[in-house]
């Protein structure tokens, strides 16, 4: 083998191995992402938020996508982490009124709902129903009949999401706000009659079996 082929092989050798610790990389990463979200629903919250943290780890550009993460850290009851993930979803995900709840339920449940309020994200247009009515009553200006109203208008077949969304966080505020027979009435209508499989939807069913509240039918 000539001297000037070898630091071209050399090169190859090196890219092959770089190439290969990326795909390892992301294989692994795509697994601890996989364990984060099924040990969630597993209802090992504490766990769950110990792979995410393995994944930032690993990989810490994508800190600010994760705000399943940021959920599995409200469940583990980790609040002020919670605080700064939905903050970092914030610079990538701006006009996401979910975000914003979760940061103030977090915030409200490290400091108190005041404190919560007074740093309540600020946060674009988000068009989904009831998201609008949802995000006036957490600045505390709307009010949960408003949130009600909007989650039953529209398309029939849209009202079960919109109902499941808009009991969803009403429960979540009332949690924070200390309330907790009206946050286990909100909670078991949006993991019972309300139910709905997406994620979020699958969120409510967990915070039901969480706190030991089942759902109504």
């Amino acid at each position: 083998m000539s001297r000037l082929t070898r630091p071209w092989l050399l090169a190859g050798v090196a890219f092959a191995a770089a190439a290969s610790l990326v795909t390892a990389r992301e294989q692994d990463g795509a697994g601890l992402f996989k364990s984060g979200v099924d040990l969630l629903f597993a209802a090992k919250p504490a766990e769950s938020a110990e792979a995410f943290d393995e994944l930032v780890k690993l990989r810490p550009a994508i800190e600010p996508e994760l705000w399943q993460r940021g959920l599995a850290l409200y469940y583990a009851g980790r609040y002020a982490d919670g605080v700064r993930q939905f903050e970092r979803h914030k610079e990538v995900n701006p006009a996401d009124v979910e975000n914003v709840t979760w940061h103030f339920a977090c915030l409200a449940r490290d400091a108190d709902v005041e404190t919560a309020r007074k740093a309540l994200l600020p946060v674009g247009d988000d068009a989904r129903v009831p998201m609008k009515q949802v995000l006036e009553l957490y600045r505390g200006e709307g009010s949960e009949e408003a949130v009600l109203a909007a989650a039953d208008a529209g398309p029939e077949s849209a009202r079960r999401n919109q109902r499941c969304y808009a009991h969803l966080y009403l429960g979540l505020l009332a949690e924070a706000e200390g309330d907790e027979a009206a946050a286990a009435r909100h909670m078991a209508l949006a993991a019972g009659r309300y139910r709905m499989d997406h994620f979020m939807g699958k969120i409510a069913q967990l915070h039901c079996r969480l706190r030991g509240w089942k759902p109504a039918e």
